[in-house]
């Protein structure tokens, strides 16, 4: 059975899901250096471990609401390969864990929407008879998201 590897993680109450080959690392939220005149998506800058990486604010660019209060919020470094050979980190409010989700548990019906790829029902057993609950996971299309904002603020 065919399976996709994702991180789940978190902004504002919505779960989300990128490709796990697109994610570099998963690191602390940092003090972030505002750069003047920069588009609304990017929160600024950091320098880690010597290489400076832009970070993108992701609540902005996918028009959610953002919440700066939370206390667990991340920073996903994003391999070279997702952001054409620079240095992007995107900010979202937490990190979950990394799931597996096999193909029949991901609908694809929203995939002609912009910047999804598919949903992922994740399914939980939950107490001694084993109800099934789950969440919704938005598997993002990370790559086309960071495509489209080149692409924005080359015209």
């Amino acid at each position: 059975m065919a399976t996709v590897d994702v991180v789940k993680f978190q902004l504002g109450d919505s779960l989300y899901a990128l490709d796990i080959h697109l994610a570099q690392e998963i690191v602390e939220m940092l003090p972030i250096t505002p750069v003047p005149r920069a588009p609304p998506h990017l929160a600024g800058i950091v320098n880690l471990r010597g290489e400076i990486t832009r970070i993108i604010n992701l609540n902005k660019t996918l028009g959610l609401e953002a919440d700066n209060t939370r206390e667990n919020r991340k920073i996903i470094v994003l391999a070279p390969e997702a952001s054409n050979g620079s240095s992007v980190g995107m900010i979202v409010d937490d990190v979950h864990s990394v799931i597996q989700a096999a193909e029949t548990e991901v609908d694809r019906t929203l995939s002609d929407e912009s910047y999804i790829k598919g949903i992922i029902k994740s399914i939980e057993k939950n107490g001694p008879e084993g109800d099934e609950s789950g969440d919704l996971i938005i598997w993002i299309d990370i790559q086309r998201v960071l495509q489209e904002l080149v692409e924005r603020n080359e015209s």
